[in-house]
C-alpha cells in the first residue's frame, strides 16, 4: 500500500498525470525517515527539513505537522516490519501546459515504505571503499529537491566501479557524498563540511554530531581538502539508511591503513542508542 493525494491504495494502483510537474521537471522535494521498532524515528527533525526545502521552492505545505504524523502512522500499520524506510515526495503539482513558470497549483503529494536492511556493526567494521569526483552539482544543495540527475549519475559510476561511494569536492575542498554526508577524524577532532548551500544538512548528520559530542570529541564544522582526506585518521559517510558507515579505501588509497577507528566504533555505539529511545 502507498498513499497517493489523500488515499491509500495498491501500489500497482498509483497512477500520475504525464502533466504533472515533478514528471516534467523534477519540480518537487523529498523526505527519507527511518522507522526503527516500529516508530518513526526523529520526525520533527524531518518534517521541518521538509518545510524548509518546500519553502525554498514555493510550494505550499498540503498538511499540517500533526496531519503528517496521523498519515504515516496509518500507513505504517498495513506493514508488519519493524525497521522501514518512508519516502515521500511532494511534486509542485499538475499544470495545464509544459512551461517552466508556475501558478499555484495543487501539490501531488507520494508515500512509500520499505523495509530498511541496516547492516551490523561487524559488517561495517569491514570498511568500504570511495572514490573522488569534482562536484558538478548547482549551487543549492540545500534543497531536498528530486532534481536528482547528477547524484544519479555520481551513483551509477560508484556501482560501475564497485564502491560504496563518491566523495566530491568542489576546488581541493570536500563538500560531501553523493547520497551522503562526510565526516574526517584527525588528531582526535571530528571535521564535516558546515552546513551551507553546498550541502545537504542530513538529520543523520545532526545524529553523528550529537553522538560525538556525549563523548566529548572536538568537533570542527569546516571545510577539509582532498590532502588532509587522505591522510585521515578515520573517514565516515552518513545517511538514513546507511546510518554511520566507515570508509576505509579512497581512490584505492587505504585510510588508516584500512583499519576501522574507536572513534568510529564509540559514536556508531551511541547513535544505536539513540534509535531505541
Amino acid at each position: 500500500m502507498v498513499f497517493l493525494n489523500g488515499e491509500f491504495i495498491k501500489k500497482n494502483q498509483a497512477h500520475i498525470s504525464v502533466m504533472d510537474r515533478g514528471f516534467l521537471f523534477g519540480d518537487g522535494v523529498y523526505e527519507v525517515i527511518p522507522i526503527y521498532n516500529g516508530k518513526i524515528f526523529r520526525l520533527d527533525e524531518h518534517l521541518l527539513r521538509l518545510q524548509t526545502s518546500l519553502d525554498s521552492i514555493k510550494i505550499k505545505n498540503p498538511y499540517s505537522s500533526k496531519k503528517w504524523g496521523s498519515i504515516l502512522n496509518k500507513l505504517l500499520k498495513f506493514y508488519n516490519n519493524q525497521e522501514q524506510s518512508i519516502y515521500l515526495q511532494i511534486s509542485r503539482g499538475i499544470s495545464n501546459k509544459r512551461q517552466h513558470s508556475f501558478s499555484n497549483l495543487t501539490p501531488t503529494v507520494y508515500i512509500e515504505t520499505n523495509i530498511l536492511l541496516t547492516k551490523t556493526k561487524k559488517t561495517l567494521r569491514t570498511g568500504f571503499s570511495a572514490i573522488t569526483q569534482p562536484d558538478i552539482r548547482w549551487s543549492r544543495c540545500d534543497i531536498k529537491s528530486t532534481s536528482l540527475l547528477a547524484n544519479v549519475m555520481y551513483s551509477q559510476q560508484a556501482k560501475e566501479k564497485n564502491v560504496e561511494e563518491i566523495i566530491l569536492y568542489q576546488g581541493t575542498q570536500v563538500t560531501e557524498g553523493a547520497t551522503s554526508n562526510v565526516f574526517m577524524i584527525k588528531n582526535n577532532t571530528l571535521y564535516t563540511h558546515p552546513t551551507n548551500t553546498h550541502i545537504l544538512s542530513g538529520i543523520t548528520r545532526d545524529l553523528v554530531l550529537e553522538s560525538a559530542k556525549a563523548y566529548h570529541i572536538s568537533i570542527q564544522e569546516t571545510s577539509f581538502s582532498i590532502n588532509e582526506l587522505n591522510t585521515a585518521d578515520e573517514l565516515w559517510i552518513s545517511s538514513s539508511t546507511r546510518e554511520i558507515m566507515p570508509i576505509t579505501k579512497v581512490d584505492n588509497k587505504l585510510i588508516n591503513n584500512g583499519h576501522i577507528g574507536s572513534v568510529w566504533s564509540r559514536v556508531y555505539d551511541y547513535y544505536q542508542n539513540l534509535k531505541n529511545t
